[in-house]
């Protein structure tokens, strides 16, 4: 990290010795045409990202943690997704999703999509992107509910069910208060980890149609790696970092994660 600061000070193409620039990096910020539109791209695949992950995660996860004869078969099939890696799962969907030969092209109808073009639709392109990252990390967060789900007190649901609470009542009134500070761990790995989504944009699309996929951490790697403009890439690096390190304290402090005492005493 300290390497990338410095290196945010300098000229350097990625070959030969950096030449040192002073702030004039740091200056292209404000006339930088595309960073609005990442910063967007980002905060708005950050919002959905966490929004619908954890509406799918937490009640899958307390599911999964139940006693159902079907729990394990389909639990075993829910965390396929962990299995692979995040280039498999883009190279996967970009085949499944071609309009030619792809799966897209017969489901694509069924859906309003009639030439089946998710991926090459500069209004569908980031929406479908998004389901493909929340494919593949609903069942880190799954496990993590789910585990969470285990610990809580049988006791709690006995002396409920004697006091005539419901299935929906119980789950309310006691799984979800018990599943708070699991609730917070989640919702801060998927808001810093949405900042670093990268290799599934850059297979699926490559940032586009156009520039409607280009996210902030693809703008950078494009910057870098592309227009081997490594020290304005190392500017858009720190300004990534910072945006992390500050959103996942603001979310700690915001929710009183530090003050959090364990939810099981007198039990």
């Amino acid at each position: 990290m300290a390497l990338v600061v410095a290196l945010s000070f300098t000229d350097w193409s990625g070959l030969g010795s950096p030449h040192w620039a002073g702030a004039r990096n740091w200056t292209r910020l404000l006339h930088d045409p595309g960073l609005g539109q990442s910063l967007r791209l980002s905060l708005l695949l950050t919002v959905v990202t966490w929004a619908v992950q954890t509406l799918i995660c937490l009640p899958l996860g307390v599911w999964c943690a139940g006693p159902q004869r079907s729990r394990a078969v389909l639990g075993t099939l829910f965390f396929v997704p962990l299995l692979m890696s995040s280039a498999a799962v883009a190279l996967l969907f970009g085949a499944l999703l071609d309009p030619n030969f792809g799966l897209a092209h017969t489901v694509g109808p069924w859906i309003g999509v009639d030439d089946g073009n998710f991926i090459g639709d500069p209004h569908k392109a980031l929406w479908t992107v998004t389901a493909v990252i929340t494919w593949q990390f609903v069942p880190f967060h799954t496990l993590l509910y789910q585990a969470a789900a285990r610990q809580v007190p049988a006791q709690l649901y006995e002396a409920a069910t004697i006091d005539g609470a419901g299935r929906w009542r119980q789950f309310a009134s006691i799984t979800l208060p018990q599943l708070r500070n699991t609730v917070v761990t989640s919702s801060v790995l998927i808001l810093v980890g949405s900042l670093t989504y990268f290799d599934i944009v850059l297979i699926l699309t490559d940032g586009g149609p156009g520039t409607s996929t280009r996210i902030l951490p693809l703008h950078m790697y494009l910057t870098g790696f592309s227009s081997f403009d490594m020290g304005y890439a190392s500017v858009l690096a720190v300004l990534l970092l910072a945006a992390g390190t500050t959103l996942s304290l603001l979310v700690v402090r915001i929710t009183g994660f530090r003050r959090m005492t364990s939810q099981r005493e007198g039990l």
